[in-house]
């Protein structure tokens, strides 16, 4: 998939840098109190997911298609749409969470599945997130017209109310 492990190392040199420190205001001492951006770190599993439209909309922190780097959010919402290629990415993204082959220090909190087009999906489709969602919290993003013309503004589709609750609970 081409994602890169950032962040092997992290550990050691956040905490070189914070023995280092020896005096100063308590923020310089124990560092910021949340990771800036956001509870949740939004990963594209394809090209086009959409993950940095959802940053946009329900704030968080926009990896695109990279895992997140030093000082981002641990906890990965994945993104794709729900054609077969996107399908097929969250699959196998899922699969490097299941073997873990992802970052040390990364959890999956959810798949989002971003329409890829307005109405119902075909049946193919629409089996495949079932097996998507017997394995995984799953959260569905309905097709929005004004997204795609760049208008981000606005409130979050109704639909997607539970994932507006949990990220405005986390990154509040």
């Amino acid at each position: 998939m081409g994602w890169q492990d950032r962040s092997a190392g992290v550990r050691t040199d956040v905490r070189r840098e914070a023995e280092s420190v020896q005096q100063g205001p308590e923020i310089w001492i124990r560092g910021p109190v949340a990771p800036t951006g956001g509870r949740f770190a939004w990963v594209g599993t394809h090209g086009g997911a959409g993950a940095s439209t959802l940053a946009a909309v329900y704030g968080g922190h926009d990896s695109g298609r990279d895992w997140p780097g030093p000082g981002a959010p641990a906890s990965v919402l994945l993104v794709a749409r729900t054609h077969a290629a996107g399908l097929l990415a969250a699959r196998r993204t899922l699969e490097l969470f299941r073997r873990g082959e992802h970052p040390r220090g990364l959890d999956l909190d959810a798949v989002v599945l971003v329409a890829d087009a307005p109405g119902r999906l075909p049946r193919p489709l629409a089996r495949q997130v079932k097996e998507l969602e017997s394995t995984v919290d799953v959260y569905r993003v309905p097709w929005v017209p004004a997204w795609r013309l760049g208008d981000l503004n606005g409130t979050p589709p109704r639909a997607t109310e539970t994932l507006a609750r949990l990220t405005r609970a986390t990154t509040s």
